[in-house]
């Protein structure tokens, strides 16, 4: 390979970034695994005890929705750490970045057959979307992002008042036939419908949730061209007035939210629910790294961060080990277990996780999913596995 045209050097990785995508990482696979307790039942009708609806609140609060925003903004991030790489070697990054997302794509077809709520198609679709922006200054990115985000609690209400009849895939006897087949083809066939109606052509997911992600990828991109991540320790002050601010804002917004809930109160103009997951997240991914910037977690830190260096291998492999474990091709635990028992589950999943990447990036320097990534996107065979001290040693002995 020439040394013109190379993927970003580890050595210029930004540490917080992977340890956020880590953090994220946690919240998906929570997310994904309870959402197997709801196929083939209505939510509405279902009964939690005492500790599950602790474990369900904790879920909605800290977690739930927090994770996929949170992954937006480090995409956008992403894009424009790889834009810049691409661009000063004087490669079309259009081009560049065109071809890598197609990649992006048949992995997210593999991922879709495994697990209807495949996000990796959304970030492939709106990545060729950022590309409209690659060359524009910080301040349209932002204003940008900023008049996105403002409009979708009215988009969002006028998306929920238009009528879809589309099949509910994950509670109608036919699809769960599917899913309950031991057929591998079935599972592919009921996971490629499920994405197809719940998230292709289902308009609140269709247009309103591709708004906020495109929005906060934006943001992301903006914190880029800010070099927001590499100059913590400047914004210090700055990341404390954030976690006070939405820290209230998310008590605030949470009570006032529940309050209208109970009431059946409706929002037929104005919906705020993203813009109190978005407020939360960005409490939450302020105060991770606040701790990181001051030297806070060390230990639990390099973990995440390992992870987050594998977050597309770790991603895909959660999704296909949940296909082995819920549904009629594995073990077939269904949803005839307490909530409680799949959130445990996925955080038991997320924990081994941590201690297979980190064992695994000491002996290779990429995720096997991020290397074929990768090499595909670059179309020259990277190394996977990393050389050795003592290879180097010898290799010096022979020259």
């Amino acid at each position: 390979m020439t040394n013109s045209f190379q993927p970003i050097q580890e050595n210029k990785r930004t540490a917080i970034v992977d340890i956020l995508r880590g953090w994220a990482l946690l919240g998906v696979v929570i997310g994904n695994y309870v959402d197997f307790r709801y196929i083939g039942m209505e939510k509405w009708i279902m009964k939690k005890g005492i500790f599950s609806q602790v474990i369900s609140y904790t879920n909605l609060y800290i977690f739930s929705a927090k994770s996929w925003t949170l992954l937006s903004i480090l995409f956008g991030y992403g894009f424009a750490v790889l834009i810049n790489n691409v661009a000063e070697k004087g490669k079309n990054p259009v081009l560049f970045f065109t071809w890598r997302m197609f990649i992006l794509f048949i992995l997210a077809f593999i991922n879709s057959a495994f697990w209807l709520g495949d996000i990796l198609k959304d970030y492939a679709f709106l990545g060729l979307l950022l590309l409209l922006f690659y060359k524009s200054s910080p301040k349209t990115i932002l204003r940008s992002s900023i008049a996105l985000l403002l409009c979708v609690p009215f988009l969002m209400a006028y998306i929920n008042t238009i009528k879809q009849t589309l099949p509910n895939v994950q509670s109608t006897a036919t699809y769960l036939k599917l899913f309950y087949s031991g057929n591998w083809i079935d599972l592919f066939q009921f996971n490629l419908l499920g994405t197809y109606y719940q998230e292709m052509i289902s308009l609140p997911y269709a247009v309103t949730v591709h708004v906020v992600m495109f929005a906060l990828m934006l943001f992301g991109f903006y914190l880029q061209k800010i070099n927001f991540f590499n100059r913590l320790p400047e914004f210090k002050k700055l990341l404390k007035k954030i976690i006070i601010v939405t820290f209230i804002l998310a008590i605030a917004s949470g009570v006032l939210f529940e309050i209208a809930i109970h009431y059946k109160i409706k929002f037929p103009y104005f919906h705020p629910v993203f813009w109190i997951i978005i407020n939360t997240m960005i409490f939450i991914a302020s105060g991770i790294s606040l701790l990181y910037t001051n030297g806070k977690l060390k230990t639990l830190f390099e973990y995440f961060r390992v992870s987050g260096k594998m977050t597309l291998t770790n991603y895909m492999m959660q999704n296909i080990l949940a296909a082995f474990l819920f549904s009629g091709i594995g073990l077939k635990i269904y949803n005839n277990l307490p909530y409680w028992f799949y959130f445990f589950l996925a955080i038991s999943v997320f924990i081994i996780q941590l201690f297979i990447s980190k064992w695994w990036l000491s002996k290779f320097n990429y995720g096997p999913v991020e290397w074929l990534w990768r090499c595909a996107s670059y179309r020259e065979w990277f190394p996977l596995k990393k050389i050795q001290p003592t290879e180097v040693s010898a290799d010096v002995k022979t020259i």
